[in-house]
């Protein structure tokens, strides 16, 4: 991780990238750059173990800058050469690349599929009980989960195998694969309000996002409406511009042309511009724009930044699950809330 790299993660969590390399160094001994360094040594290991792909592919994949420096890395880490690492590969060459996903079980796939399928954008994602699909511009993936094995198979293809790394990564905090779920379950467990329904769809996860932008536009949309009106409008934005659409393709758009009302329009119009000009935004300065009330920052946090604290308390469902007091008792949900959210909302999802 570069300098840069250092900075732009310190601005998307909206601290200073000083104070973001102290707590790396309390909490993990580490700087930033030497965990980004040993992500990126497990990931090549990883892909040098599960897949064909050519070691000079692996080592772009994996973010080095050459062969010859991913050669060298490789020896000082392990001590043995990449292709010493290698062995057998555990697939045949071609254009699918195959990637297991490893969780801490248990993992409601049935669930999270669920929550997911309804809000699936047309065009764009393909969501049964059994398979998620998803395609992006040069590319598709399909996941799936695997009978008796702690792990999602995830089959990908690539217009540039340099988009590997970014997908894995993304692929992980979709699923939420890193939740430590048995000591989230333990936690809300303890409240009698949240035990059955915990208990009921134990391994749920909370979605994350594709895009941290496409997320932010899927919750603009959801405001004021159903679930399915806002699926619909996400469908009509991708069939005029793209699967999907950049910000600077909405930051100038009329979108009033499918569907929405000027004043919802002009939002996503300004959050657009926001990213067109800074990538990188944080829930904070999303806050600081019109239109962007409680609700949708806080379900902004929870999906499209993965924070597990996150919690939409004026949303209307978890009020008439839980009470109009609902942001009182959450207090002891902390610091899961999200999951406490997910849980409440996915009560009903079998009736």
């Amino acid at each position: 991780m570069d300098q840069g790299s250092v900075e732009d993660l310190a601005a998307r969590l909206g601290i200073g990238d000083r104070h973001l390399r102290r707590l790396f160094d309390e909490h993990l001994g580490a700087s930033p750059a030497a965990v980004a360094n040993t992500r990126r040594f497990l990931f090549a290991k990883k892909l040098l173990t599960e897949t064909a792909l050519p070691v000079g592919d692996i080592a772009y994949a994996a973010g080095f800058s050459s062969v010859r420096r991913f050669n060298d890395v490789m020896r000082a880490a392990y001590k043995r050469t990449p292709r010493e690492l290698r062995g057998k590969a555990g697939q045949a060459r071609g254009s699918t690349i195959t990637l297991t996903l490893p969780y801490r079980p248990p993992y409601n796939w049935p669930a999270v599929m669920r929550f997911l399928a309804p809000r699936g954008i047309p065009g764009v994602e393909d969501i049964t009980p059994e398979v998620y699909r998803r395609k992006w511009n040069g590319g598709q993936v399909e996941v799936q989960p695997v009978r008796g094995a702690n792990h999602l198979i995830a089959r990908l293809e690539l217009a540039s195998v340099r988009d590997l790394g970014p997908i894995a990564e993304c692929l992980r905090r979709f699923f939420d694969t890193d939740a430590p779920i048995d000591d989230i379950e333990e936690h809300l467990a303890r409240d009698p309000r949240l035990a059955q329904t915990v208990k009921t769809n134990s391994g749920l996860r909370v979605p994350g996002a594709w895009d941290p932008f496409e997320l932010v536009v899927r919750a603009i949309l959801g405001q004021q409406v159903t679930v399915k009106g806002a699926t619909t409008l996400a469908g009509r934005i991708t069939s005029k511009f793209g699967c999907f659409p950049a910000p600077k393709v909405l930051a100038g758009a009329d979108l009033t042309t499918i569907g929405l009302p000027g004043a919802r329009a002009q939002t996503l119009r300004t959050v657009a511009g926001a990213f067109a000009t800074t990538p990188n935004q944080t829930v904070e300065a999303l806050r600081g724009l019109p239109g962007i009330g409680d609700w949708t920052a806080q379900y902004i946090a929870m999906r499209a930044f993965n924070e597990p604290d996150a919690f939409p308390a004026s949303d209307l469902g978890l009020i008439r699950a839980a009470g109009k007091d609902v942001a009182k008792r959450a207090e002891a949900w902390r610091p899961w809330r999200a999951y406490a959210a997910m849980h409440l909302w996915m009560e009903h999802s079998n009736d």
